[in-house]
């Protein structure tokens, strides 16, 4: 593969794993309130807002976990500690963790 078709997979996977899957994560895990889940998951797009503060914004090359505060591990600590709670807090940790795990997966499963 060419490095602009490796580039193009990329950034479909990381786009599908954020936008799509969690409508399967949605349909598994809250069945009865799937698109009222799928909606809260996708509001949890939001904690990239820690992004604007790096420098530059965008470096496709750089791994987020770690780097910004609210993907930092101290962050992901407590989004997993989240998971404990019951209702939207739990919607809203399982949708956080999945971007962490999506964020990880886009830096470490590309490196060539």
């Amino acid at each position: 593969m060419s490095p602009s078709e490796i580039a193009l997979l990329k950034t479909g996977t990381h786009y599908f794993l954020h936008l799509v899957f969690p409508v399967f994560i949605a349909l598994i895990f809250f069945r009865e309130n799937w698109k009222k889940a799928y909606f809260i998951m996708l509001a949890t797009m939001l904690v990239d807002l820690d992004h604007l503060f790096a420098n530059p914004i965008f470096d496709p090359s750089r791994n987020s976990i770690g780097l910004h505060i609210l993907h930092s591990y101290y962050a992901i600590a407590v989004y997993f500690l989240l998971l404990f709670f019951k209702g939207n807090i739990r919607i809203i940790a399982v949708g956080l963790l999945f971007h962490m795990l999506t964020d990880f997966l886009d830096f470490n499963l590309w490196i060539h």
